[in-house]
């Protein structure tokens, strides 16, 4: 008896480790169904065509946006205001936090590739009927039942279900973080852009007090000469006309200029009431920022990086689709100990085990499985789409602001010398009002247009400051797609700081 026991167990062990032994080499000898991925074309330019022939680079060659792109603009002020950007944004906390969700998924995916146990203990009093079918005089009615069971369960991934499921999120996670460094560079880029337009009106309202300076004294010439007999009561009024207006445009500038500054305390996390930038005028045109070649740009946009990431996310959708055509494989076990007494519950004739093996396919779906797959295509075709798209507008956006910075470029010399003229026929008239040739009118014409002139000159160069800062942000700001995280288990995340 003890002898064919043995034999028994030893059948039932060897049909155990058979089924595990045959399930394995399936596992092994299994692969992952679906297209292999590679990243889909995009045009692609030789040169840009707005790049003005012959601009170099500036020496030295610290000139070329980097990680800290601001720092060639050489503003301490701004540099600062830039750093907290990391520190404090809420916009830029918030993309943060959504990429640790995408790289959680990823181990939540990625833990189907290990089995799952399950343990718990019962226990159970129950009283059975005497009338029962199949009952004997024998038959216990009352019982103790007391379980402590553990259950393992494991879906072999012979057909890649769980491998392209894993490279769905991960390439999702990569593309979460390319859109992190896209909210951050466009954060710093809006705190660039909102910082120059406030340095320009400190410029205006610097020219348009400067100029209140000039009325006053224009002014006072004007009623010496009225009191004097020379001067007519209508000129005292045209001079106090001209320095009452532009004493209300300067004013008007430091709405503006406050408005500003609560934007760019928002950025930086600070309440507006307490935060305050000092005045000072800005003057400095803008550096060289050399564009490099176009070819680089597919590698320089966190925008295209993750766009790429998310083709490449719904290329792997494809295979998890096409995996439910194939059976699902799944093996089974449990064991443990159940008793009627707690006496007992833990000896050697109180275990149970039991080990199984399954595999199902679907018979038939009425084409369900065919439109998952279908759509799964149609995601991808998107996906391909929307990154030459993302491509194509990345390459408008580098040439819009190369075209902004050589016209306005011109565009400044040309008003320097509207500048330089206005200002000489002003000097002309102002000495033909005094030695009583003409009337103030043509002094406060002179004065007029030497001022609109001179804040043209200081809204070119706002815009000009605006476009270096577009270029640098449509140039990925010295980002680069190497930067994206690989998304493993132990791979840290990219904190607010940008490390």
């Amino acid at each position: 008896m003890s002898r064919g026991g043995g034999v028994r167990v030893f059948c039932r062990r060897f049909s155990v480790f058979g089924i595990l032994f045959f399930f394995s080499f399936i596992l092994l000898s299994g692969c992952a169904v679906g297209p292999r991925y590679s990243r889909p074309t995009a045009p692609v330019p030789p040169a840009y065509k707005e790049e003005p022939p012959g601009w170099k680079t500036a020496q030295p060659n610290d000139q070329i946006a980097r990680g800290k792109w601001w720092e060639i603009f050489g503003d301490a002020q701004l540099n600062g205001i830039e750093e907290q950007v990391n520190v404090a944004n809420q916009s830029l906390k918030a993309a943060l936090a959504q990429f640790e969700q995408a790289r959680a998924l990823v181990r939540f995916n990625r833990a189907d590739y290990y089995p799952s146990a399950t343990a718990g203990v019962s226990a159970s009093r129950n009283r059975q009927s005497r009338n029962r079918a199949l009952a004997t005089t024998l038959s216990k009615t009352n019982y103790t039942d007391l379980i402590l069971p553990l259950t393992v369960s494991y879906e072999p991934d012979v057909f890649g279900r769980v491998r392209r499921t894993v490279e769905a999120a991960r390439s999702n996670a990569q593309a979460s973080a390319g859109d992190l460094e896209s909210v951050r560079l466009s954060l710093h880029a809006e705190l660039a852009v909102d910082y120059f337009q406030l340095r320009t009106l400190d410029a205006e309202e610097q020219l348009l007090n400067d100029n209140v300076v000039a009325f006053e004294k224009a002014l006072q010439l004007t009623q010496n000469r009225y009191q004097g007999g020379i001067a007519s009561a209508v000129d005292v009024a045209q001079a106090q006309t001209e320095l009452e207006t532009t004493r209300s445009q300067a004013i008007d500038i430091q709405l503006q200029r406050s408005q500003f500054e609560h934007a760019i305390a928002v950025l930086i996390g600070q309440p507006a009431s307490s935060f305050s930038i000092p005045t000072a005028p800005w003057s400095t045109p803008p550096p060289v920022i050399p564009p490099g070649l176009p070819s680089d740009l597919l590698e320089r946009r966190p925008d295209i990086a993750a766009s790429e990431r998310r083709v490449s996310a719904a290329n792997a959708q494809i295979g998890v689709a096409r995996a439910a055509y194939f059976p699902l494989l799944s093996l089974s076990g449990s064991g443990g100990f159940e008793s009627s007494s707690v006496g007992n519950w833990f000896s050697g004739p109180s275990g149970f085990v039991s080990a199984g093996a399954s595999a199902v396919v679907t018979a038939l779906d009425v084409g369900r499985r065919r439109a998952v797959s279908e759509q799964a295509r149609a995601a991808y075709d998107q996906t391909v789409a929307n990154y030459r798209e993302t491509v194509l507008n990345a390459f408008q956006e580098v040439e819009d602001n190369l075209a902004a910075l050589r016209i306005l470029e011109n565009e400044a010399k040309t008003q320097d010398a509207a500048v330089a003229a206005a200002q000489h026929s002003l000097e002309l008239s102002s000495n033909r009002y005094k030695g009583g040739v003409v009337s103030y009118l043509e002094v406060i014409t002179a004065q007029s247009i030497a001022l609109t002139d001179e804040r043209a000159g200081v809204d070119i160069l706002r815009r000009r400051m605006t476009a270096s800062v577009q270029l640098i942000k449509a140039l990925g700001g010295g980002w680069n797609s190497s930067n994206l995280p690989v998304v493993k288990l132990d791979t840290p995340s990219p904190r607010a700081n940008g490390q």
